[in-house]
């Protein structure tokens, strides 16, 4: 089993204050950082099978374009060939999601839903 790392006390221990945290976007780091947030979140159950997140206890069906599929499938494939973390696409799906709903702000989301019902005309 994995040892969780303490960064208040690595802080603490280098004379460093922790601000708060930074998020990278998209490129090298931010596939580093959502390997990173796999490795740490990801355990296998009790009962066993595929590792998940623990707090993840509804399931839905979510409705994807093909090409959206496609996407993700594409990304876990790279994130498991580069970083060694298996992840299934709609674990990452669901990653994305969660990473996302907690920055887009309600005018954000309404402004989402205004723009695609004019693409849709």
């Amino acid at each position: 089993m994995k040892m969780r790392l303490d960064m208040n006390k690595i802080a603490r221990g280098l004379g460093a204050e922790r601000l708060g945290k930074i998020t990278a976007s998209g490129g090298y780091f931010g596939a580093v950082e959502l390997a990173a947030e796999i490795e740490a979140r990801f355990r296998v159950p009790p009962t066993g099978g595929r590792p998940t997140d623990a707090s993840w206890t509804e399931r839905r069906l979510v409705p994807l374009a093909p090409r959206t599929l496609k996407r993700l499938e594409a990304i876990a494939r790279n994130i498991g060939a580069h970083e060694r973390v298996r992840i299934e696409p709609m674990q990452l799906a669901a990653l994305l999601l969660e990473k996302k709903t907690e920055e887009v702000g309600e005018r954000e989301a309404a402004s989402l839903i205004r723009s695609d019902k004019r693409a849709d005309r």
